[in-house]
């Protein structure tokens, strides 16, 4: 890729990742002659870091993509991909209009999967977006007035920050929290402990070891064959990708997942590189999982390399550590664990309180500030590169 002037780069998804890609890769290549063209569906961005905010009730400021995009010279096309063509270089958007590309950047990110257990689709709210935590939020204030159950399905991360931000705003609610492991399993001990006092102490109940066999209109059915009543319940069980890659015959894994090898490019179409949730990187630790700490490095290498790649430039692999686990506990409490690169505890590293509300405060509204700061200049979001644990990575298999 040596001839910069005229190629095109399309991104496909305007999330975190994407945004973050569009807008770095754009100031990257000023001058050069690199058009750049950002695909979403819906022209809000979406800061799924505060979903659970607005499933509680709380309003959100809107921010519309081409406002974050003014001044970088990104084109924004508004539009849902249906079909990629990687042989002929082309998207088709809603089902008929038509962008090719030179290189392509993946980054469709990921939603809640509600597929797995009958009835969640049909039952069960999600956080897949300010209009489907809205409806949970309308849901919600119906039942408020007058008491009820909540059911938060699902013990990770997403799953405790909804069950305590739901606890805090509607303290008239019971609310339970039902996973197939202990709440804050990956953290150490002591900000597990701690973690479980703030859930005491929000009054949410725990329904832990058991697994949800399927969801009635008026409760969640439990594999053991107990039924617990539910008023509402939100999913936050697994998460599942776009089928697109796969049906274009992009390399993927069981999951679905872009195959990468050790630049973030496709093992099977070269000129396309995956970020974010919907590639599949792995170190030497072990395969990323889904989370915008992992996900906003993986843009910021791919928007480097594809600078230098139309310079004809060399590049070297893609290296990362993770080094925290953030977690609100509503709006006046988190805990924040600090990690290994590999994501092991470090148990004696940890912030609990107002310290670790302003730091995940901090995190949460970080992307914007990232993406304001990145028109005008280098703005780096890799805070560790994984040492040891981190070496060259290898192709996802």
């Amino acid at each position: 890729m040596t001839n910069a002037h005229g190629h095109h780069v399309v991104v496909l998804g305007g999330g975190y990742t994407g945004m973050f890609t569009a807008i770095r890769l754009a100031h990257r290549t000023r001058r050069t002659g690199v058009r750049i063209t950002l695909v979403n569906p819906s022209g809000r961005f979406v800061e799924r870091l505060r979903m659970h905010q607005t499933a509680a009730g709380q309003e959100l400021p809107v921010h519309r993509i081409p406002d974050l995009l003014a001044g970088t010279g990104v084109q924004f096309v508004q539009g849902a991909a249906t079909a990629i063509d990687p042989e002929a270089r082309r998207i088709t958007l809603d089902g008929s209009l038509t962008v090719g590309y030179d290189t392509l950047v993946y980054a469709l990110g990921s939603a809640t999967d509600t597929g797995n257990v009958p009835g969640a689709d049909a039952h069960a709210c999600t956080l897949n977006g300010p209009r489907a935590a809205g409806r949970f939020a309308a849901r919600l204030t119906e039942l408020a007035a007058t008491g009820g159950t909540v059911t938060v399905c699902g013990g990770g991360l997403t799953g405790i920050e909804a069950a305590t931000e739901v606890a805090e705003a509607h303290p008239g609610l019971n609310v339970t929290l039902v996973s197939t492991e202990e709440p804050g399993a990956m953290m150490g001990p002591k900000a597990r402990a701690y973690l479980h006092r703030s859930l005491a102490r929000l009054g949410v109940a725990l329904e832990t070891g058991v697994r949800v066999a399927k969801v009635l209109p008026d409760g969640v059915e439990l594999a053991d064959g107990r039924i617990l009543r539910s008023d509402a319940c939100l999913w936050t069980a697994g998460v599942k990708v776009s089928p697109l890659a796969a049906e274009a015959g992009i390399a993927t894994d069981d999951r679905g997942l872009v195959l990468t090898d050790g630049t973030l490019r496709s093992v099977s179409h070269p000129e396309i590189h995956a970020v974010g949730d919907a590639a599949a990187v792995r170190m030497d630790y072990g395969l990323l999982h889904g989370s915008c700490q992992s996900g906003l490095p993986t843009a910021q290498y791919t928007a480097d390399t594809i600078a230098r790649l139309v310079r004809g430039k060399a590049v070297k692999p893609f290296r990362f550590g993770y080094f925290h686990q953030p977690v609100s506990l509503g709006r006046r409490d988190a805990v924040i664990q600090f990690t290994r690169a590999d994501f092991t505890p470090i148990d004696r590293l940890r912030l609990t309180g107002r310290a670790a509300v302003r730091y995940k405060e901090f995190v949460s509204g970080s992307p914007l500030m990232t993406f304001r700061c990145s028109k005008r200049m280098n703005v780096s979001t890799v805070v560790s590169r994984g040492g040891r644990a981190a070496a060259a990575p290898k192709p996802a298999v």
